[in-house]
């Protein structure tokens, strides 16, 4: 049963991965063994430089959203009395319960009316999808974070400041 249930997932895969040396325009005959489809994507300037940019706000995304989320994290597991505690929590959590299309239509009216009121983003884009991304991704930094650091001892981080760690080094050496 477990062999079948990889077979259903992979062999669509597969068939993909071999249909796309078919030298046939038409997807369903085969024409032959061929790269001609890689040499077109890689001569087709808009789809390089479409990459290029997924790659940028990629790369862009993961580096703000695990250094937001982890900050969000920290706050979490070790801040558990302060004011707004529950409202900082729930828009944490809001985009893993929250359906995606509901968020990003969200975000999207939100960037129109500060456009409309600010003047800020001149125009959707690169910088509008970077920071929807952070903002779906940050979510999922922060409660991995915070699960994390519930389950650390605490008196490691005590033994630390008690032998003369500043609360900074602690967090960087011990914590993290």
């Amino acid at each position: 049963m477990l062999c079948f249930g990889f077979a259903f997932l992979y062999i669509p895969i597969v068939l993909v991965i071999i249909y796309s040396f078919n030298d046939s325009k038409l997807v369903t005959v085969w024409g032959g063994w061929s790269i001609r489809w890689y040499m077109e994507l890689f001569n087709n300037e808009n789809i390089l430089n479409a990459a290029l940019l997924s790659f940028k706000i990629a790369a862009i995304t993961a580096t703000c959203a695990t250094i937001f989320g982890t900050m969000a994290g920290l706050v979490l597991a070790r801040l558990r009395q302060f004011r707004g505690r529950m409202l900082f929590t729930g828009m944490i959590a809001s985009p893993l319960v929250m359906p995606e299309v509901i968020t990003g239509l969200c975000l999207l009216l939100l960037f129109v009316n500060l456009q409309n009121l600010i003047g800020w983003p001149s125009q959707r884009g690169m910088n509008t999808i970077t920071i929807a991304h952070i903002t779906f991704s940050m979510a999922y930094v922060a409660v991995i974070i915070q699960s994390r650091l519930t389950e650390i001892n605490e008196s490691l981080e005590e033994a630390a400041m008690d032998l003369g760690a500043r609360p900074a080094r602690v967090i960087w050496d011990i914590t993290l």
